[in-house]
């Protein structure tokens, strides 16, 4: 997922570096905060934003499943990095495909925020305290999957919009509590919005969930040498499992499925699972290994699901 540690002292400090970001308040700080990270590390470069609107924040009366999936944050971002505009563009990692084109490169991963959902509600404390029947806003197939498994008598209806959006429709009261990403709301100092952090066991996150990831042209050596100070090792490992794990399921925003690496006792510890949309049946498993053998853990633990009959979910989803 990064360039060989070799290549980074062969570079020169970048003179200018422009970041293709998405225009939501959310994507903003994110592609801030990685700017004021260049910053500090190269005084001397000038660092600009390229905000963009995307077809994913265009489309929002449709679930993302429907329309082409996360992909669609992410390819007029890459738009700009291929005709110059842009040298690099910040993502959210759970937003990236896991299948990238051979013209790009994933340069480097940032060390992660908190990796959970996050409950929100005016009303209830927890998913435990909603009566059958209450409304539970989410845009992710993944966490509606989960729900319906363990409280199949509430209801849950899509979400869709930027961060902000979700949350004023959680106030206009058109649903008793929403789902988001812890990360986000931390990030845009809205902790105090969360009622209750959702525990793996309860929501286990998307692959790449909570980290930040640097992209650029695969070209760019040079400038992805540059990014090496950015990358953090532990978050990279994980994180690595989690799309080999999602990869080999040809997981998608279309497939109810998580996958959650953490380091435990310095090995990469990696929890998944695929389910129907409906939570009617649901596989998942859990391997540990090395950190260096970290695309093999993600690969194996997806072995492992088929042969429970992940196979089979999936199919019925195609």
């Amino acid at each position: 997922m990064s360039i060989p540690s070799s290549l980074a002292g062969d570079f020169r400090a970048p003179g200018r570096i422009a970041i293709a970001t998405r225009e939501s308040r959310l994507a903003l700080w994110q592609a801030g905060h990685i700017k004021a990270r260049l910053e500090a590390l190269y005084p001397a470069c000038r660092v600009e934003l390229l905000g963009m609107t995307t077809r994913g924040d265009q489309i929002l009366d449709r679930p993302l499943a429907r329309v082409g999936g996360k992909g669609l944050f992410v390819k007029e971002l890459e738009a700009a990095l291929l005709d110059g505009r842009a040298d690099i563009a910040v993502h959210s990692m759970k937003d990236v495909p896991m299948l990238m084109g051979d013209e790009f490169t994933l340069a480097c991963v940032t060390a992660r925020e908190t990796p959970f959902d996050a409950f929100v509600s005016a009303r209830y404390a927890t998913l435990d305290d909603m009566p059958p029947g209450a409304v539970v806003g989410t845009s992710s197939l993944r966490r509606e999957a989960q729900i319906h498994a363990q409280y199949p008598f509430l209801a849950v209806a899509s979400l869709r919009g930027n961060l902000d959006t979700r949350l004023r429709k959680l106030d206009e009261s058109r649903y008793d509590a929403i789902i988001l990403a812890a990360a986000g709301l931390r990030r845009l100092g809205l902790q105090e919005r969360i009622r209750a952090i959702l525990p793996a066991e309860i929501s286990l996150p998307a692959a790449g969930q909570g980290a930040l990831g640097i992209e650029c042209l695969s070209a760019r050596a040079d400038l992805a040498a540059s990014l090496q100070a950015l990358a953090d090792a532990a978050t990279t490992a994980c994180i690595t499992a989690e799309r080999a794990f999602s990869r080999a399921l040809a997981g998608s925003c279309e497939v109810p499925l998580g996958a959650y690496g953490e380091m435990r006792n310095g090995k990469v510890w990696l929890r998944g699972f695929v389910a129907r949309p409906d939570g009617s049946r649901l596989v998942r498993g859990e391997r540990e290994g090395a950190p260096d053998g970290a695309e093999d853990i993600g690969r194996t633990l997806a072995g492992d699901l088929l042969a429970q009959g992940a196979g089979e979910i999936l199919a019925a989803l195609a």
